[in-house]
């Protein structure tokens, strides 16, 4: 359930944003950061909520994060301006950076077995195919009958139930071992992550060589280079870099940007060309993405029972190259002119993303130890969330730049140019997770991960033995 609100608000959000746009008179910068502001916050605190939960109890961290949720969904209802939605966004995103990876971490240490993990990790993706099928349509509806602050009021009655749902039956637990606070760590993810969010989105209206734009790159650029610096020199840093010895758990994380950069932009530009130009309402505008929608919704268990069954190589090769065969059709072949084809490049890419999700879980968990489940679980879904506030960011970029100072008529007749360069990026994620899943998915990549999980442990028993807490 958790889940389930959580994609339900992206994918109602995205049907709205058209709307939004007129009624808070703002420009395309400004529906991309009504996004990013959600996905920058969650991507920031994720690692944290993630050790949190198992040092103090995941139960416990769940349940706040619900409730934290819910009332950002309240506020967002309620915003007057562009500029207080952005700000409950961001409380929105301190919820439910306690929710998907705690969620994975409950499951991790539920289902102990390999087989019936992958199979339970299957079936809690497919939810993400159910809010992708629902919440266009639910959007829709909302938003033409009701309003658009309509489209948050849907995740309180979700979010009251999970709530009461998760009182009366998840069990509390902890790690054994659970890791210290890192602030040092912590502020500099922030930072990195803001500061390169905010140069992409506001280049196209600064000027890329602006003052403005090369401070707060260089400020990235410094915050990466602190991480880098700081986090290994700690006993328990917040971003594990020996995590990263394993090729599969490497290769997870850049299947997993990539994957959800191209999830990001493909929602952010289909919306406005289906309202914009299309001249759609919402509901129709949400009709015409059920396609997509749906073949995730069927596929994404199926690629958990095939993961268990052949590990994540076929699942992984298969999302490659549906995900780049969608973006070239429109990238190439003007998919976008005919709705046959439009629809076509909908179905590649719902079977594609539906595929990939399994694979990028299971990887990431399954080859760490028990113990850590929870940092593990949340560097992958750190890596979704960083994917998904880079791509609306780099797109909405690229699209803004392409529509600079047009409107009406000229807006229409130039989109489909203007677009082209972002269906070429997300042809290029599309390839970048099918060359990744044939390199990370091998033999040799499987042995890197079980000597990485071996040092791990071995580092785990000399830590208690020497009496660290």
């Amino acid at each position: 359930m958790s889940l389930l609100i959580v994609g339900l608000d992206n994918t109602i959000l995205n049907v709205a944003l058209p709307t939004m746009q007129r009624e808070l008179h703002t420009s395309v910068s400004g529906m991309q950061w009504t996004i990013d502001a959600y996905t920058l916050v969650l991507a920031s605190l994720l690692m944290l909520a993630g050790s949190t939960a198992d040092r103090i109890g995941r139960r416990r961290v769940f349940m706040a994060g619900l409730v934290v949720f819910t009332l950002g969904s309240l506020l967002c209802s309620l915003a007057p301006n562009l500029a207080s939605l952005v700000a409950f966004r961001t409380v929105q995103a301190v919820g439910g950076s306690m929710l998907n990876p705690v969620a994975m971490s409950i499951i991790t240490n539920t289902f102990t077995d390999p087989r019936e993990r992958a199979r339970a990790i299957g079936v809690w993706s497919g939810v993400v195919g159910i809010s992708m099928a629902a919440g266009p349509i639910v959007g829709g509806l909302l938003v033409d009958s009701v309003g658009w602050r309509s489209i948050f009021w849907i995740n309180l009655p979700v979010g009251l139930a999970a709530l009461l749902l998760t009182w009366r039956f998840i069990p509390e637990s902890r790690a054994p071992k659970p890791r210290r606070p890192d602030p040092v760590g912590q502020a500099l993810v922030v930072v990195l992550l803001g500061s390169l969010t905010y140069a992409i989105i506001e280049a196209p209206s600064a000027g890329w060589a602006s003052a403005r734009i090369l401070t707060f790159s260089a400020l990235a650029a410094a915050a990466l280079a602190g991480l880098l610096l700081y986090e290994p020199r700690r006993r328990e840093p917040l971003i594990d870099l020996r995590f990263f010895r394993s090729v599969p758990f490497s290769g997870a994380t850049v299947i997993a940007v990539s994957a959800f950069a191209a999830l990001g932009g493909f929602l952010f530009v289909n919306t406005l060309y289906l309202q914009n130009v299309r001249g759609l309402d919402a509901l129709h505008a949400g009709l015409y993405m059920v396609p997509m929608a749906a073949v995730t919704m069927v596929v994404a268990p199926f690629s958990g029972r095939l993961v268990a069954a052949r590990g994540p190589r076929p699942s992984l090769l298969v999302a490659g190259v549906t995900m780049a065969a969608s973006g070239l059709l429109f990238a190439a072949f003007d998919g976008e002119s005919s709705t046959p084809l439009l629809f076509t490049g909908y179905v590649l890419f719902g079977l594609g993303f539906g595929m990939v999700n399994s694979p990028i879980t299971n990887t990431a968990v399954s080859g760490m130890p028990r113990a850590q489940a929870g940092v593990a679980a949340a560097v992958a879904s750190t890596s979704r969330q960083t994917g998904q506030t880079l791509g609306v960011a780099v797109i909405g970029a690229v699209l803004a730049g392409g529509l600079a100072g047009l409107s009406g008529t000229g807006y229409a007749d130039t989109f489909p140019d203007a677009a082209r360069p972002a269906w070429w990026i997300i042809t290029g994620c599309g390839l970048a997770v099918l060359v990744m899943g044939a390199a990370t998915s091998g033999r040799r990549a499987r042995e890197s991960a079980r000597r990485t999980a071996e040092r791990l442990e071995e580092s785990e028993k000399v830590g208690v033995g020497a009496g660290v807490s």
